[in-house]
């Protein structure tokens, strides 16, 4: 027997699917309610089933009215060099390091000008600050923004 979580991922797949968009607005709350679930329940499957880095942007508002809108992001370039990317910027890079990888996406025309200037704005130790852990931040930020950008 599937699990509830596989059903749940499955059912908000075969909505984008018959949805004929690459963006699908739910309620969190009513999906709970549809499954006989907690939102937590949603939640979970939203944050492990639906990443970028499996091809899925979540944008979500909480509150009264609030709502989660999933989008489906097309993949642009090769998968082998997201891969690649990936492994080199790591579990944490140096302000140096990223600058490397950026200008280097940059050089191959995979970045444009604006999108390189604004991922070295994100990923600046003074907009990072004094942050304990600002090189694995860095590092995730790098991250989604090259998956937003490739796929």
């Amino acid at each position: 027997m599937a699990r509830l979580s596989d059903i749940i991922e499955s059912f908000i797949k075969q909505l984008i699917e018959s949805n004929n968009e690459s963006e699908l607005q739910i309620q969190r709350n009513e999906l709970a309610n549809y499954f006989s679930c907690a939102p937590s329940q949603i939640n979970y499957v939203l944050t492990t089933r639906f990443s970028i880095d499996k091809g899925y942007y979540i944008e979500s508002r909480r509150g009264g009215g609030g709502y989660i809108v999933i989008r489906k992001l097309e993949f642009r370039e090769d998968k082998a060099l997201h891969e690649a990317v990936s492994e080199k910027i790591g579990s944490s890079l140096t302000y140096d390091s990223g600058l490397q990888i950026i200008n280097g996406l940059l050089e191959h025309n995979i970045l444009t000008q604006r999108e390189s200037d604004i991922m070295k704005i994100a990923i600046n130790d003074r907009i990072l600050g004094a942050l304990e852990n600002k090189n694995k931040l860095r590092a995730d930020l790098l991250k989604a923004m090259i998956t937003a950008i490739i796929y």
